[in-house]
């Protein structure tokens, strides 16, 4: 059957740039420690204007407000509240966003290797959005909002015993990192992603519910940690959305559908013979279809087997009148 022709355009890539092997570990290591570097350069280099990201963070809570979606500030008091689960959440919030993406990836790279490259590229054409979102929007956390009476956990009950963290979660890194890059939220953007994979391409189903549950709980630290609004992580999502847009355009296929075959065709498995009746005139026996499968032929030929039963006697008739059998000579 022909496939269904899809409304999205593409692919824009060459065929050539396009394969859907495995790449080498070392360069696929080597272009991911470059692209970090240029998304950590590239947010070192936003404009970080206080004025301006402070008054975008109350435009947002204004307009939470005006959608009934600005609940950031009691459930962040409430997670304060209960000492053991805020410093989790900063735990939390520290580390699994940096080791579930390597760790999902790592996992692809070894057990699918024809869905990686695909897989990857949204990963990376989303993190690319993102940094334009950094650069041209640039957005103050609740945590740092002046007068907007959050807590921030981080400052104090920060897990690294330190008295006051960045929203890395690491004290001292305030010329390191962009502290008014908090739309979009990577943090939801990444977290999907890795669900959406996980659900995908696992078999385990207590390992699909963990990976979907991760975005969930991923959700629920960014706002008890006062690190995100609600509306940062709608801006994750659709950067996650952008991502798999943009990828699908760039390679022409979806990013977990197994690799096209060299000629662009599913396989069709070869047919056992079967041997039997209906073989051909020539002796070669073939399987009891005739070697066509059709249905019409198959009459066809047991028809004409019931019309050669009766030829001997047809023939015999016709054979006398057509020619006289030849008389003895009598002695």
């Amino acid at each position: 059957m022909r496939r269904r022709r899809s409304w999205i355009p593409g692919p824009l890539l060459p065929e050539r740039y396009r394969p859907t092997n495995r790449p080498k570990l070392w360069l696929e290591v080597a272009f991911i420690a470059i692209g970090y570097y240029l998304y950590t350069l590239t947010r070192l280099k936003a404009p970080a204007h206080e004025v301006s990201a402070q008054q975008r963070g109350w435009d947002i809570l204004n307009l939470e407000h005006y959608l009934g979606l600005n609940f950031e500030r009691s459930f962040n008091h409430w997670v304060y509240g209960v000492r053991w689960l805020a410093f989790s959440m900063n735990v939390y919030y520290a580390t699994l966003h940096f080791i579930v993406p390597i760790a999902v990836l790592i996992w692809v790279y070894i057990k699918f290797p024809d869905r990686y490259r695909a897989i990857r590229t949204v990963m990376c054409t989303m993190t690319l959005v993102a940094l334009f979102g950094f650069y041209f929007y640039s957005l103050a956390p609740p945590r740092l909002l002046d007068h907007g009476n959050f807590v921030d956990t981080f400052k104090l009950l920060n897990p690294w015993g330190q008295t006051a963290a960045t929203s890395d979660g690491v004290a001292g890194l305030g010329k390191g990192t962009n502290e008014f890059a908090a739309m979009p939220s990577l943090h939801i953007g990444w977290s999907t992603w890795c669900a959406l994979v996980i659900a995908h391409l696992a078999k385990r189903p207590w390992v699909k519910a963990l990976g979907i549950a991760y975005p969930v709980c991923t959700f629920a630290v960014i706002l008890g940690t006062a690190n995100h609004y609600v509306l940062d992580a709608v801006g994750g999502l659709v950067t996650l959305g952008i991502g798999f847009f943009l990828q699908r355009v760039l390679q022409g296929r979806p990013a977990f559908a197994p690799a096209p075959t060299t000629d662009g065709a599913a396989a069709v498995p070869k047919q056992p013979d079967s041997g039997g009746a209906g073989g051909t005139g020539n002796g070669s026996g073939t399987g009891a279809t005739g070697g066509t499968g059709t249905g019409s032929e198959a009459a066809k030929a047991a028809g004409t087997a019931t019309t050669a039963t009766t030829a001997p006697t047809r023939s015999g008739k016709a054979g006398g009148e057509r020619g006289q059998p030849e008389i003895a000579p009598q002695g």
